[in-house]
């Protein structure tokens, strides 16, 4: 059974840096996408970056495609979320997930193309 398990997060100063990491247990990590999304408080999930299956095409939202980068080993089953520059309105929990039922198909936005969540890790960004 395919797990994902986030870690990186914690209490950060405006302007500073995290990195983010989802390990993935089980086969076939290098035939589907990879997504980050994010909730904070009182809000609805909303998509971050995702990777697709090489890790040659990413996309982003727009709050973030200046500041964050998002890359995978294939080889650890891991991908990483690398968050410069930031700022209060990043914090919330941060969620990684697996686009396990499109095998090699095109990076999405998506969550309903996520078939499988990380518990999600906690980032409080302070002034």
């Amino acid at each position: 059974q395919v797990q994902l398990v986030e870690s990186g997060g914690g209490l950060v100063q405006a302007g500073h840096s995290l990195r983010l990491s989802c390990v993935v247990s089980g086969d076939a990590f290098d035939t589907y996408c990879m997504g980050w999304f994010r909730q904070a408080p009182g809000k609805q999930r909303e998509f971050v970056a995702a990777s697709s299956w090489s890790g040659a095409s990413t996309h982003f939202a727009r709050p973030v495609r200046d500041r964050f980068a998002i890359s995978r080993d294939n080889a650890k089953n891991t991908v990483f979320l690398q968050m410069n520059n930031l700022q209060l309105d990043d914090t919330g929990v941060y969620y990684c997930a697996a686009s396990t039922d499109r095998k090699y198909k095109a990076v999405t936005n998506s969550e309903d193309d996520y078939s499988l969540w990380g518990q999600g890790t906690q980032v409080t960004v302070s002034s």
